[in-house]
């Protein structure tokens, strides 16, 4: 075995996160829409995620034949990619508190209906692949998993809007897509740093046994 190894399932993978990356970038257009009409905070946030995970799985189609030190990299520039969608969110946080309004909920309600149809279909693509892909397969995952939580939550913090008709149970949700995204960046960057010690370990035995 050498530091060149594919991650077991690299066919199946480059398949799957193929046809997820097109699913995101189909959601990103129509979300992105929405949000922007609405001023929702969670809602460009969430569109944003769906730019992010597009991006993320088109750089895993590129990454997959590559040896495991640079895969272990890609996994590193995958975890500060993870963390877009949080800084979004917070910016737009920001800007919203000077004047938060309630977005409308029926808006609010659809679309993130349809967002957590589409995350969902994704998560169960690539469930099965978060063993086999190393940090790139794990960064699929935790995005679209991570997704179908903000989109659910979205659906409920709709609720409290209509109830309160204000505009900060938005923003708490923003911040909650904040700390939801710089969690999973966290672990996909822990794993990048193991999966670049076992290349280098590799790359050691390898020399001493040629």
């Amino acid at each position: 075995m050498t530091s060149s190894d594919a991650p077991a399932g690299t066919p199946r993978l480059r398949r799957t996160v193929g046809l997820v990356a097109a699913l995101n970038l189909a959601g990103f257009a129509v979300e992105a829409v929405v949000a922007l009409a609405v001023g929702s905070v969670a809602l460009v946030a969430d569109s944003v995620d769906f730019l992010e995970d597009a991006s993320v799985n088109g750089l895993i189609l590129i990454a997959l034949g590559w040896p495991l030190a640079r895969r272990a990299r890609a996994g590193r520039v995958m975890a500060g990619i993870l963390l877009v969608p949080a800084l979004a969110a917070l910016w737009q946080a920001v800007e919203k508190a000077r004047d938060p309004v309630a977005p409308d909920v029926t808006a609010l309600v659809l679309t993130a209906l349809g967002a957590a149809l589409v995350n969902g279909v994704c998560a169960l693509l690539l469930v099965r692949m978060r063993r086999h892909g190393g940090s790139l397969g794990r960064a699929a995952w935790l995005s679209a998993r991570n997704d179908v939580a903000v989109n659910l939550a979205v659906v409920l913090m709709a609720g409290v809007t209509a109830a309160t008709r204000s505009g900060w149970p938005d923003l708490v949700l923003g911040v909650g897509i904040v700390v939801l995204n710089g969690t999973a960046a966290l672990e996909v960057w822990r794993l990048a740093g193991r999966e670049r010690l076992e290349a280098r370990t590799i790359d050691e035995a390898d020399a001493a046994h040629p």
